[in-house]
């Protein structure tokens, strides 16, 4: 059987294709000079799943979408904290090229825009590492994301810097408020590199893969980011992460993302997939229109967006048996699925409101693919207090899904007895 996942991304391609408005970036000249009839969509599941059809191989300059990278490389290197001290995260409202600076403070607004990238760019590193140093490190961890070692177009780079005015002024901004450091030339021919690295859809959205997977790279295992710097890079990506639309992407499409006026844009959603589309031609905010299209049509598709209302957590007990009989019997409570909070709630709520009769419990999590701590809390808590109310409880498992089953009281749960 052939797998008709490539079949729906044509589908998708082909019918977002007739979309001709929009033009590539005119005030960069090489970007200008772009065949804008490209139009590249891949999609990368966290299990290491790559697809990709029309352009997705295609080499491109990654542009704006490195902010966010970039972002997570300083926050993993000096800590949130340290990084917050320097750049806010509340969403601007305005161009990504905006010279403009919070009141007060002197932060950027957001790293998204280019007055917070510049900045997150020099916290990469510490205060000894050089303007290349800083370069050959984000380039470095672009590579460790997209499996592949990545390199600079030096002819898009040097245009680039030849149309660098406003990015310096950006940065002589920053330095005459003691944000960054670094001479504003200097920085902003770092910066330009960093922005000059080439990628397909395909490097974008195994990349994006990786913010949807926790982190860890889902074709080489390769761990790059840990949870917690993952869910505050997504939750700035969302609001922030499409300049001056985001409120209308995050009502009509709903997945955290990131756009550059090379014509990329990526998109994370956590705990399933990465997606990126490439296509040249920009509307006025900067993010490429067929791309947008795109990913309209696979949200809507698919079923992606982050707010949609999943069904409620009602499947959690698939099933409930007795073995045995009298004072042996055994009632048996089948889980399955993935089990958060919602679950888990459910799971106590029915062992509260209808108490078992047995002496001896088990629960079967056989069927269980993953568990949260809190759900692992409240069940383990669950266990204890049945074993004060006078019940034996015990625990069959497949691959350590409850891993240090202790519930509290020195005791772990045993496997279920031969009846």
């Amino acid at each position: 059987m052939e797998n008709p996942v490539p079949d729906y991304l044509d589908e998708v391609v082909t019918a977002c294709a007739p979309n001709l408005r929009g033009e590539p970036a005119s005030y960069i000249p090489e970007l200008a000079k772009v065949d804008p009839d490209r139009f590249g969509l891949a999609v990368a599941t966290v299990d290491g799943e790559v697809y990709a059809v029309g352009d997705a191989e295609r080499e491109f300059t990654i542009q704006s979408i490195s902010k966010a990278f970039a972002y997570g490389l300083a926050v993993r290197e000096r800590g949130l904290s340290h990084v917050l001290e320097k750049i806010d995260v509340e969403p601007s409202g305005e161009p990504f090229d905006e010279i403009s600076l919070e009141e007060g403070s002197g932060r950027p607004l957001n790293p998204m825009i280019n007055a917070g990238a510049i900045t997150a760019h020099t916290l990469v590193g510490d205060d000894t590492t050089s303007p290349q140093g800083r370069v050959e490190q984000i380039i470095q961890l672009l590579s460790d994301l997209a499996g592949r070692e990545l390199s600079v177009d030096e002819q898009v780079w040097h245009s680039e810097m030849a149309a660098s005015d406003r990015n310096l002024a950006i940065a002589h901004m920053l330095r005459s408020h003691g944000i960054i450091t670094d001479s504003a030339e200097d920085v902003v021919d770092a910066y330009s590199r960093q922005c000059s690295v080439l990628v397909t859809a395909r490097d974008l959205a195994v990349m994006a893969a990786t913010l949807a997977n926790a982190g860890v790279q889902p074709v080489t295992g390769k761990r790059v980011f840990d949870g917690d710097q993952v869910r505050h890079l997504l939750s700035v990506m969302l609001t922030c992460g499409m300049y001056d639309s985001a409120g209308d992407w995050v009502s009509s499409v709903g997945i955290p993302a990131k756009s550059g006026v090379g014509g990329g844009i990526i998109g994370a959603l956590p705990g399933q997939v990465g997606i990126s589309t490439f296509s040249p031609r920009l509307d006025r905010h900067g993010n490429s229109v067929r791309g947008v299209a795109a990913f309209e049509r696979l949200s809507k598709d698919l079923g992606l967006h982050l707010m949609r209302v999943a069904p409620p957590a009602r499947s959690v007990i698939h099933s409930t048996t007795v073995l045995g009989e009298g004072e042996e019997a055994v009632r048996i409570y089948h889980l399955a699925g993935t089990i958060g909070f919602t679950g888990a709630e459910r799971v106590v709520t029915r062992l509260t409101e209808h108490p078992p009769h047995e002496r001896r419990l088990a629960l079967d999590m056989t069927g269980v693919h993953s568990i949260s701590g809190i759900a692992r809390r409240m069940l383990l808590e669950a266990t204890r207090r049945l074993r004060e109310d006078g019940h034996e409880v015990f625990l069959a498992e497949g691959e350590d899904v409850l891993p240090s089953p202790d519930p509290g009281d020195g005791r772990e749960l045993e496997d279920v007895p031969e009846l």
